[in-house]
């Protein structure tokens, strides 16, 4: 059983949901778990804002960009309860950062450096990672990117992964 299959398999076991707001990683998570069976029981919704725009129309607070970037723990932790409070989800994923080059609109940061955040709204917890990317291409860098998110997620359910 791969990772996703676990996560799915978990979240049915245990009556829970998940959704997700992703930008650098442009769905690449939600699009992993709906390969699963039966993840239309467990996923309600996954949004890509790649925009801050977008990320406060879907309920990140203005002022944690403002005041820590777009790409910081402080906005993936907004985007992961965002999306968990939005779609009513027991866990909400959040993923910022930059993979492969710098953002013209947001010319702040480190390339390469990906912040995720795994909120539990049954326990009001966050769980927060860094990661550095350094793959040659976006699409090894998602990959990268979603496996890691994966493997915490097991790690979040006490799963052994």
């Amino acid at each position: 059983m791969n990772n996703f299959e676990r996560i799915v398999s978990f979240l049915l076991d245990n009556d829970k949901t998940i959704s997700c707001m992703e930008s650098c990683t442009g769905g690449a998570f939600a699009s992993s778990i709906t390969c699963i069976p039966n993840s239309s029981e467990v996923f309600h919704f996954g949004a890509v804002t790649y925009s801050n725009e977008y990320k406060i129309k879907m309920g990140v607070d203005s002022n944690i960009i403002d005041k820590y970037t777009v790409y910081s723990i402080e906005t993936a932790r907004e985007m992961s309860k965002a999306i968990s409070s939005f779609t009513n989800s027991n866990y909400g994923v959040g993923v910022t950062g930059q993979i492969n080059k710098q953002d013209p609109n947001n010319p702040f940061g480190v390339v390469g450096e990906v912040f995720i955040s795994i909120y539990d709204k049954d326990i009001d917890k966050y769980y927060d990672f860094e990661l550095k990317t350094d793959k040659q291409t976006r699409i090894e860098n998602k990959e990268v990117i979603v496996q890691f998110i994966s493997e915490k997620l097991l790690n979040v359910f006490n799963i052994d992964n």
